[in-house]
Formats: structure tokens, C-alpha cells, sequence
């Protein structure tokens, strides 16, 4: 139960801070450098993204009682990142990837559902902090 709190309170702090520094570097230095729609760490940021609504459903399958939070996170996450209409279709539509793909493959929190948080969680703050360190 620690591992899971440590966490929840961890991936929702690296989000932030990769908020910041995303709108610390600004859109228009990486519109010059890679167009409009797309930027250097894109990969990543969409994976994220779909990560995103993976545990926004496990979590809250698996009783975590935290509401809206992965959703808030995301919300965030495009108002910083969603520069055009297809830079924001493309991180939602992540976003909704993960999510329903685990809601077709978990009907109810098993170990199972647990370990794929755990997953998650890990991987997402290690994606987290890569954006956060890169120079964009």
C-alpha cells in the first residue's frame, strides 16, 4: 500500500512540473523547430497520454477514491501541449486509448489490475521526468 501512495503522490508532481517546463520553453521555439503539430518529445508525451487513461480507469476500478484526478491531469496536460486542434485530438485520443483498452480487458480490480497500475505509475513518472530533464 506505501508503494502505491508513494505513487499517487509522485506521477501528479512530475506531471506538474513537466507543465511548467513545457510552458517555460513556450510553443513557439518547438513550432520553429519541428511544425505546428508536431514536436521532438511527441512520442513520449503521447504515451504518456495514453498512460494517462489507463490509470485514470484501473485506479479508480481498483477503489482509489481519487475522482477526476488522472482526468484533471490530462486536462492540464492538453491546455499545455494542445497548441492546435490536432495536437489536442491526438493527446485525447490517447488518452481515451488507454483507457478503453483496459476498461475491455478489466471488469473488476484484480492482481492483475494492480500490477498494471504499478506499471503504469512507474512508467509515466520515468516518462515524466525524461520531458521534465530534456531541453525541448
Amino acid at each position: 500500500m506505501q508503494h502505491a501512495n508513494r505513487h499517487r503522490r509522485g506521477l501528479p508532481r512530475l506531471l506538474l512540473a513537466l507543465l511548467l517546463a513545457l510552458a517555460a520553453a513556450g510553443p513557439a521555439g518547438a513550432q520553429r523547430s519541428a511544425g505546428a503539430n508536431q514536436r521532438p518529445y511527441d512520442e513520449r508525451l503521447l504515451r504518456l497520454s495514453e498512460i494517462l487513461g489507463a490509470i485514470h480507469y484501473l485506479r479508480e476500478l481498483c477503489g482509489a477514491n481519487e475522482g477526476q484526478l488522472w482526468r484533471k491531469q490530462m486536462e492540464e496536460l492538453v491546455r499545455a501541449e494542445g497548441t492546435t486542434a490536432i495536437r489536442r485530438a491526438n493527446l485525447v485520443k490517447e488518452f481515451n486509448k488507454g483507457y478503453r483498452g483496459y476498461r475491455r480487458t478489466y471488469r473488476t480490480c484484480t492482481d492483475s489490475a494492480r500490477m498494471a497500475v504499478d506499471r503504469f505509475m512507474e512508467e509515466g513518472e520515468q516518462l515524466a521526468s525524461v520531458l521534465v530533464e530534456q531541453d525541448h
